[in-house]
């Protein structure tokens, strides 16, 4: 990022009436801060890494912000997985502080299960929740929203990985514009703002982004480990799943329809989540209805209500009645969930199902549910 040097608020940057790409990225980040803010006192805080799409969002967010009257934060986290990274944070930090953010930067630690990508992401995340409760500190604030840079590639991405994966309305969703409240466990009240993450840019492409940051003279980095030939590979030494569907899959899939698949890809996530909020609420009703008892290790549910609702709605109630007890939901998959489902609609006599740190068994008109000590 040596290029062009940006030395003026990003108010006279963008000005008043942007049009094409700026516009469109504006546009998404006022409509969701304007939803969030009717009935808050909010801060906002944006993770830069310097790509395109998280700069073209950092760098609207503090546009639209200042004409809301909104305090904008930036956070710049340097993974010290490559040469340079720390240097690079620190220069997207010096620039938008130049655009008027509260810009900083924090290295992290990445470590941990799931390969390297994973982990960045997970230790990107927490540093992000820090920043946030810092910030949430300050007094009036009742809220703090934490804007993340996916994009509609991003979306369709997700959903062609899930596929792959023979996912259900709840994982085919993907990710959600909106994804609820983190609140610290503390008796402090100042500690105790709402930390909301959003994703503003979901109906954006990553074409615009790009366009939005060119617009504006911005140069992005390319961060090689985002790469299908990038240096971080899967387990099998193959290229990172998400970057090859990126690279490869959606193009082919592109030439071969003869349409861009990535908007259809989106509305189906779209779709897909109005058909789960839908189940989710039947389902409510069926635990109520259902839930005989419910203890710190143990919990009842009815086989009688259970055996007359639908299978799509019994599943959703025997997994959060599993996850309730202590089941591990990384671990707890649709085999668990059927053989569960044969204890209520299928049982003659057999015994308890062992769920991965939990386990569940029949006892006459009773589906009982126990945590399982694992040593």
């Amino acid at each position: 990022m040596s290029g062009c040097e940006v030395v003026v608020p990003a108010t006279h940057l963008i000005g008043a009436n942007p049009c094409g790409a700026v516009a469109r990225v504006s546009l998404a980040v006022r409509r969701a801060l304007t939803d969030l803010s009717h009935d808050a006192t909010i801060a906002v805080l944006v993770g830069v890494s310097g790509g395109a799409d998280s700069l073209a969002l950092g760098v609207c967010a503090i546009d639209v912000g200042s004409r809301m009257g909104l305090p904008v934060h930036t956070v710049s986290v340097d993974h010290g997985l490559r040469a340079g990274s720390a240097e690079e944070a620190a220069e997207v930090a010096r620039r938008l502080t130049r655009l008027g953010a509260h810009a900083s930067t924090v290295r992290v630690e990445v470590a941990g299960a799931g390969g390297p990508e994973a982990s960045a992401r997970t230790a990107r995340r927490e540093a992000l929740l820090r920043e946030a409760r810092r910030i949430g500190m300050k007094p009036g604030l009742t809220r703090v929203i934490i804007l993340l840079g996916h994009t509609m590639d991003d979306q369709a991405e997700t959903v062609l990985l899930r596929l792959a994966r023979g996912s259900g309305a709840r994982s085919l969703r993907a990710m959600a514009p909106v994804i609820g409240d983190d609140r610290p466990d503390s008796d402090d009240e100042a500690a105790r703002t709402q930390v909301t993450w959003v994703r503003p840019l979901l109906g954006v492409r990553r074409a615009d982004t790009r366009a939005c940051c060119t617009a504006l003279g911005l140069e992005w980095v390319e961060d090689p480990t985002n790469a299908a030939g990038g240096p971080w590979r899967a387990a099998d030494g193959s290229a990172l799943r998400r970057a090859a569907i990126r690279e490869r899959a959606l193009p082919e899939l592109a030439e071969a329809l003869g349409v861009d698949p990535v908007p259809a890809l989106a509305r189906t996530a779209d779709l897909l989540a109005s058909d789960d909020d839908a189940l989710t609420a039947t389902a409510g009703k069926l635990w109520g209805d259902a839930l005989v008892e419910e203890n710190d290790s143990v919990l009842m549910l009815s086989v009688p209500v259970l055996a007359d609702a639908e299978p799509a709605v019994r599943g959703r109630v025997l997994r959060r009645a599993a996850l309730r007890v202590g089941a591990r939901s990384g671990d707890l998959a649709r085999i668990h969930i059927e053989t569960m489902d044969r204890l209520v609609i299928g049982w003659h006599g057999q015994g308890p199902v062992d769920l991965p740190g939990a386990r569940a068994r029949r006892r006459e008109e009773s589906l009982v549910l126990s945590a399982v000590s694992e040593m």
